[in-house]
């Protein structure tokens, strides 16, 4: 059985530091703290490469790239050393969660003396190292495939929408407000619907996990909430304040909380009245930014004044045969998306501390 040694960071990683962005746009990512920043025209890093966000909002982000690439002045590099696999070191930094070591309160940082000098646990043996990474690569291929073929068919969604309702639309179509082919129910101030106990509860649906998914800090609230008000797999949904944006969620049961809408119609599909929501989203936004407040937000108005275009019932079904497996597609493999993060953030833990054996 392998064993595990006890050392500093410093004896399985070599780091180095980022230089400003290139001004010249080009093929090569540019990685800052945040992830890729842009696109540049020169590289200062290749190979196999782990990139560590250095300062600020992202200090101790984790990103890894086999890629020529170019890594800013608000990012470190990391590459293994002789005996290390570095998919693992990637996975084993990201599982350490590296923010929580970064100095100062107001304006975090990572240094190398600092990141040097950490304690970690690692397998000797570069077979083991190499094995688990791949376990979670594996995951992490499946994730990235399936992203990679949502955004394909999500634009021959939304070109098929432009070409019908844009290029060639109808004079003869009839005309109606967003706000008459859908319900935009308003969600709950979930605070007054306290959980009686924890086999009594649901998540609450905020901004925040629409845009992220449901973390450890989340909400609950009762789940005897009314059943309308509960967002299950599926459900079309609209925040309408702060962060707009329209999205089908995918994660668990949950309660709808106010500032968001949950969009539903009785008479058109799935597909007809979410990417219609989509194509005014724009101008949504474009309302909410120039509301003279802290929190920009649209109106039940705003809805009424967004104008729709209604075909036949006959083209509506014609359409509907190529636009509803499109979207169930999409939603199928968003929900097999989660289903795989939440398998690799079960396992990352487990296998970087030896848990689970894989070798």
């Amino acid at each position: 059985m392998t064993r595990w040694k006890d050392v500093l960071l410093e004896d399985a990683i070599v780091l180095g530091n980022g230089k400003s962005r290139p001004l010249t746009n080009g093929i090569y990512p540019i990685y800052g703290g945040n992830g890729i920043l842009g696109y540049g025209d020169r590289i200062n890093y290749s190979g196999e490469t782990i990139i560590i966000g250095r300062v600020g909002a992202y200090c101790g982000s984790t990103y890894y790239s086999e890629q020529e690439i170019w890594i800013s002045d608000n990012a470190l590099s990391a590459k293994n050393k002789p005996g290390n696999c570095a998919k693992f070191l990637y996975y084993f930094l990201l599982n350490m969660g590296l923010n929580q070591y970064a100095e100062g309160s107001s304006h975090p940082l990572l240094t190398h003396s600092l990141l040097y000098s950490l304690p970690i646990t690692l397998p000797e043996n570069e077979t083991e190292q190499k094995a688990i990474a791949a376990v979670l690569s594996s995951l992490d291929d499946k994730i990235d495939f399936l992203h990679r073929q949502n955004a394909t068919l999500e634009a021959m969604a939304e070109g098929l929408f432009r070409q019908w309702f844009v290029v060639e639309a109808k004079e003869q179509w009839k005309k109606h407000p967003l706000s008459a082919i859908a319900h935009f129910l308003n969600g709950l101030a979930c605070q007054k619907y306290p959980p009686l106990n924890a086999n009594e509860r649901l998540p609450v649906l905020k901004i925040r996990e629409l845009n992220n998914g449901i973390g450890q800090d989340v909400d609950w609230a009762s789940n005897t909430v009314p059943s309308q008000y509960v967002v299950t797999s599926g459900d079309v949904i609209f925040s309408w304040s702060g962060s707009l944006m329209v999205k089908i969620w995918t994660g668990d049961s949950c309660v709808l909380n106010q500032h968001l809408f949950k969009v539903t119609s009785e008479k058109y599909q799935k597909w007809f009245y979410y990417f219609w929501c989509r194509k005014h989203l724009s101008e949504f936004i474009a309302i909410s930014e120039s509301k003279a407040t802290t929190m920009g937000h649209i109106k039940r108005g705003d809805l009424d004044k967004a104008e729709v275009l209604v075909p036949t019932e006959n083209e509506l079904v014609k359409m509907s045969e190529t636009m509803q497996p499109l979207l169930e597609k999409i939603i199928f493999n968003q929900t097999k998306i989660r289903t795989l993060e939440k398998l690799r953030d079960t396992l990352l833990p487990k296998l970087m501390t030896g848990e689970i054996k894989v070798v």
